[in-house]
């Protein structure tokens, strides 16, 4: 996280007391917020230094505080500790008495109880630390990651299980922001030459894009809004919700039908040169069509296309020719290559075995639509359990790996690398899913499970398999309720 360096002059801060209770006016720029707070008894509040206040309580066994956060002064008094109480126990209850659940009491092996506890959780955590209105950051509101920008790539994993467990409102809290940014994200593609809306990597709040080596080059953010407003559809297939987000849809269909370059020689549209995939060790100059953006980019114009037929309108042809046209999947020796550019990917010796094995993505939140060969990317699951250096990969990479091995119909393997013994892929008593001293808590990891265990239950649209990703060696024993298929 690094060292925190004070510019007090920056700021300021503004103190009003009356009697228990206290206003502070925050100002930082053009920013301005109030934190109020109301005690019970007696407490004395003190200044220990700039902008730093002590509130010391009467030495008494019971002493209540209320705290609140405002872009604008609160109107009335705050509410105290029990009404607090009371909203917090409504609330926690309505959470859990809604959406999907899972129980595996029975079971005889012995990972069904640590499973049970990480999804429960899971739960808990992506409650409180992502569904509010914004795209979260990867360590929630914990403490700031990445100088605290969210970084869009990473959505899908905070926010997909929200629909999967039917829990589709927490979904549209954060995916309505997008509608905020659309403009900025318009005046990306403009700027690049392309057409549509090229969606922010990180981002503030704002839609302002930060500068990146890196960023400037991923695309696989792209088509997250397309998959997650189909998942609202498919809850809620409505008239309606095709009227709200179809603005999103189209705009990101435009970009990425523009985006594709067709190739003269091949007459196959390429996505690059120019880009870095969801592993990101590769040289974006001479990097292109890699396999999980190039399934993610066919799957989502195929989405949008049928946004348009529901919708009333005709297809529309530049995303037809994309779709039609879209390079295959390149392969070498039986295994899919991690990008066509790319021949020595999966070498001992191959500085390519870090990171995202982002080519199994390609069969994990997607179906096999025609694009991967299932015997191909069984081959190509095997070469990598041999040889990854797991040691360098992140947290959500195991559900990941979990909802290709279901997608196989390999049940083993989706257990096992949901328990894959990697630094990664711990899970702390509190739930967090840890990474190392500066990332002790990870929340991509937490939503990953979460979709990862509704694929593993429900199955998908081409899977109708009876939990799908459990054994069936006679030691797991799975009820569930309200889980949702995955495309």
């Amino acid at each position: 996280m690094g060292q925190i360096i004070k510019n007090n002059s920056a700021h300021e801060t503004t103190l009003s007391q009356s009697g228990n209770g206290a206003v502070f006016s925050r100002k930082l720029d053009k920013d301005r917020y109030y934190v109020e707070g109301n005690w019970t008894d007696k407490g004395i509040l003190t200044k220990t230094a700039e902008h730093d206040f002590t509130l010391l309580p009467a030495p008494k066994d019971n002493f209540q505080l209320t705290v609140s956060f405002s872009p604008e002064k609160i109107s009335g008094s705050l509410p105290g500790f029990t009404e607090v109480e009371k909203s917090s126990i409504t609330g926690w209850n309505k959470f859990w008495l809604s959406g999907a659940a899972i129980d595996l009491a029975g079971s005889t092996d012995s990972r069904a109880n640590e499973l049970e506890r990480r999804i429960v959780l899971s739960q808990y955590l992506t409650r409180v630390q992502c569904a509010g209105n914004f795209p979260p950051q990867e360590t929630g509101l914990t403490y700031n990651s990445w100088y605290g920008k969210p970084h869009l790539e990473m959505y899908w994993w905070h926010a997909a299980h929200y629909a999967l467990w039917g829990r589709t409102e927490l979904l549209e809290k954060s995916l309505k922001w997008y509608f905020d940014v659309y403009n900025g994200a318009k005046e990306i593609a403009e700027r690049q030459g392309y057409k549509g809306v090229r969606w922010q990597k990180m981002t503030d709040h704002q839609g302002v894009e930060s500068p990146s080596s890196v960023g400037s080059f991923l695309i696989w953010q792209q088509p997250h809004v397309i998959y997650l407003a189909e998942l609202i559809y498919r809850n809620n297939p409505s008239k309606a919700v095709l009227e709200k987000y179809q603005k999103l849809i189209f705009g990101s269909a435009d970009f990425m039908a523009s985006f594709a370059h067709l190739d003269a020689e091949s007459q196959k549209y390429n996505l690059g040169k120019g880009i870095i995939p969801a592993q990101e060790c590769y040289n974006p100059l001479e990097t292109f069509n890699s396999p999980y953006e190039l399934a993610y980019w066919k799957w989502a114009l195929q989405v949008a296309q049928k946004w348009r037929v529901r919708s009333g309108l005709k297809p529309d042809q530049d995303w037809q020719n994309v779709i039609d046209k879209l390079a295959p999947l390149a392969q070498k020796n039986g295994v899919y290559k991690a990008a066509e550019s790319v021949e020595d990917s999966y070498s001992p010796l191959s500085k390519y075995t870090i990171d995202h094995p982002a080519v199994l993505a390609a069969l994990s939140t997607l179906p096999a639509n025609g694009v991967v060969d299932s015997l191909v990317m069984q081959h190509t699951y095997d070469t990598i359990e041999k040889v990854w250096h797991w040691e360098r990969t992140w947290g959500w990479d195991f559900p990941m790996i979990a909802m290709t091995a279901t997608r196989l119909n390999k049940p083993e393997n989706a257990i096992d690398a949901l328990f894959k013994n990697i630094k990664t892929n711990t899970y702390l008593p509190n739930g967090h899913n840890f990474q190392d001293k500066r990332l002790t808590i990870y929340l991509p990891g937490n939503g990953g499970l979460l979709a990862a265990i509704a694929l593993m239950c429900a199955g998908s649209d081409d899977i109708k398999t009876k939990n799908p990703g459990f054994p069936k060696d006679g030691k797991w024993k799975v009820k569930w309720e309200g889980l949702k298929p995955q495309p």
